[in-house]
C-alpha cells in the first residue's frame, strides 16, 4: 500500500545525528518531524561507542576541578589535526558543545559526569563525559528515542529504510521509503541525511579508502552508505571521503578494549616480541596503522591489575571479558610462555618508558588488530544547481496526504506512527532568529546542516 504524507521535516536516519536533529527540532511548535530508522536489529553505531561527548568548560568540569573551555578545546583539536583552515568551523562546533551536554543532562535527563578516567591522545585535560556506570552509547541511544517517543509531534517509523530521495524541478522534495508491506512518499519541507558512514560496504571502501586494506569493520553491518547513491545523481560534491574512524584497539574477537589502557601504563608488543611504539603517542585511531605495519597486522597489549582496576569499569572491557579476549598470567614467564615468546625479549619489552611506571604482575592481556568503526565522509555538500526546499502551501505543524487538502485521520496517523504538536521550522524565507536556531541545530547531533535553506542534507 502506498502512503503519501507531508510533514515539514523529515530525517533519514535515527543515529545519534538523526535523532539530535529531530529532538532539536521538536522543540518549536510550528512543525511535524517524520524519522526513518533503516534498521533496530542492530543499532546504530553511536549505540555501540563509548557514549562519550566532548566538550570544553561544562559545569561538570568546574565541580572536578578541571580548567577548560571552547577555546582549549579548539586549540587542542587543531594542535592534534594542524589542519587551521577549518579553525572557525572547530571553534563553532566546540563553542556550542559545553550547552548541548547541559542539554542532554538537564533538559533530557540523561546522567552525566566528567571522565576523569577517560584520558584520550590530544585532550590537555579531561573533557569527556559520559554517564557513571560508563554504560557506553547504547542506553544513550535508547534515551533519546524514549524522548522523541513522548513528543507528540514526531514520528519515528522503524525498519522504513529510505529508498531514495524525491526531486522535483530540482529540487529535493522529501525522501521515499518503505516499511513493511508500505511504500512511504514523504513531501517535506526540509530533508536531513542522517544516514551514517559506508564502512559496511566494502565496495565503497574499496573506492574511497583501499589504502586501508582489509580491516576488520567493527561498526554495525548497516552503515553502507546509501545517501552516496541518492546524491551523485543530483551532482552532489563530496569531500573526506578517505577520513574515517580506524581503530587500533580491536581484539581479535571482534570487541574493543577501554582507549585510556595505554595512559594506564598497558604496553603493545609484536608477534616478535618488540615494544614498537610509544602507546600514548597515538590515540586509538592512529593506533590502527601502526598495528597494521606490524607482523600479521596485530600485536598484544599488555596492562597490569592497577590498571584494570580502573579500566574494568566500561561497557568494552566488559563486553571483551564475556567474549573471552581478556586473559591472565601471574608473571613474566607464564605470560611468555602463553604469547610463545621469548621470556627474556617480553620482559626488556616490558621496562617503563622515562616517566612510565613499572608494569607489576599479575598481568593482563589481549591480543589486538586494526579496525574501521565508522566512516561517516563528512561534508556531502549541495548540488550547484539545488534550491531552497519547501511547499509553499503546506503549513507548518501539521501532517496531510499530499495532494489532499486536509490533515490525515487518526487512524491514518496511527498507521503511520505519526502524532502532531510543535517543533522548529526549517525552511525557506527564515528570519534570522530562525537562522541562528538553524545554526544551533546544525551543531547539535553532527549532522551536517547546511546554513543555507537547501534541501540535500547529509553526514
Amino acid at each position: 500500500m502506498r502512503e503519501d504524507i507531508e510533514v515539514d521535516l523529515v530525517v533519514a536516519g535515527a543515529g545519534a545525528a538523526g535523532l539530535m536533529t529531530a529532538l532539536r527540532a521538536s522543540q518549536n511548535p510550528d512543525l511535524v518531524v517524520a524519522v526513518l530508522e533503516k534498521s533496530t536489529t542492530e543499532g546504530c553505531n553511536a549505540a555501540i561507542s563509548s557514549g562519550s561527548l566532548a566538550a570544553g568548560g561544562t559545569r561538570f568540569q568546574r565541580a572536578a576541578g578541571i580548567e577548560d573551555s571552547a577555546q582549549r578545546h579548539t586549540d587542542d583539536i587543531l594542535a592534534n589535526s594542524g589542519d587551521e583552515r577549518h579553525r572557525d568551523l572547530v571553534a563553532a562546533l566546540c563553542g556550542v558543545a559545553a550547552g548541548y551536554v547541559h542539554w542532554i543532562a538537564d533538559d533530557l535527563g540523561y546522567p552525566l559526569e566528567v571522565g576523569t578516567d577517560m584520558p584520550r591522545k590530544g585532550m590537555s585535560v579531561p573533557r569527556l563525559h559520559a554517564d557513571p556506570a560508563r554504560a557506553g552509547g547504547g542506553p544513550l541511544i535508547t534515551h533519546l528515542r524514549k524522548e522523541l517517543a513522548d513528543r507528540a509531534n514526531v514520528a519515528v517509523l522503524d525498519e522504513a529504510p529510505v529508498t531514495g530521495l524525491r526531486v522535483e524541478d530540482g529540487t529535493v522534495v522529501g525522501v521515499t521509503g518503505r516499511q513493511g508491506r508500505n511504500d512511504l512518499v514523504i513531501t517535506a519541507a526540509t530533508t536531513v541525511l542522517a544516514t551514517d558512514g559506508f564502512a559496511g560496504n566494502r565496495d565503497r571502501m574499496r573506492e574511497f579508502c583501499a589504502e586501508l586494506g582489509d580491516p576488520f569493520h567493527g561498526g554495525v553491518s548497516t552503515a553502507t552508505g546509501d545517501s552516496i547513491g541518492w546524491l551523485r545523481p543530483l551532482g552532489a560534491e563530496f569531500r573526506n571521503m578517505g577520513a574515517c574512524l580506524r581503530h587500533g584497539q580491536v581484539t581479535l574477537r571482534g570487541t574493543r578494549i577501554n582507549p585510556a589502557l595505554p595512559w594506564l601504563g598497558a604496553v603493545l608488543v609484536n608477534r616478535r616480541g618488540e615494544r614498537f611504539v610509544d602507546e600514548q603517542a597515538h590515540g586509538y585511531s592512529g593506533l590502527a596503522g601502526v598495528i597494521q605495519a606490524q607482523p600479521d597486522e596485530r600485536a598484544v597489549m599488555i596492562w597490569d591489575a592497577e590498571a584494570h582496576e580502573t579500566a574494568q569499569h566500561s561497557e568494552m572491557m566488559r563486553e571483551s571479558a564475556v567474549a573471552g579476549a581478556l586473559q591472565t598470567a601471574p608473571d613474566v614467564a607464564t605470560l611468555a610462555d602463553s604469547l610463545r615468546l621469548d621470556p627474556r625479549q617480553l620482559a626488556h619489552a616490558l621496562r617503563p618508558l622515562p616517566g612510565r611506571r613499572a608494569l607489576v604482575g599479575p598481568y593482563h592481556y589481549a591480543w589486538l588488530t586494526h579496525g574501521v568503526l565508522d566512516h561517516p565522509g563528512r561534508g556531502s555538500h549541495r548540488h550547484p544547481r539545488a534550491r531552497p526546499a519547501g511547499r509553499r502551501n503546506h503549513r507548518p505543524g501539521t501532517a496531510r496526504r499530499r495532494g489532499s487538502g486536509r490533515r490525515p485521520r487518526r487512524g491514518e496517523l496511527q498507521r503511520l506512527q505519526l502524532r502532531q504538536r510543535p517543533a522548529v521550522r526549517l525552511r525557506h524565507g527564515l528570519d534570522h532568529r530562525q537562522r541562528d536556531r538553524r545554526r544551533e541545530l546544525t551543531a547539535s547531533g553532527g549532522t551536517a546542516l547546511l546554513a543555507a535553506p537547501f534541501a540535500v542534507l547529509t553526514s
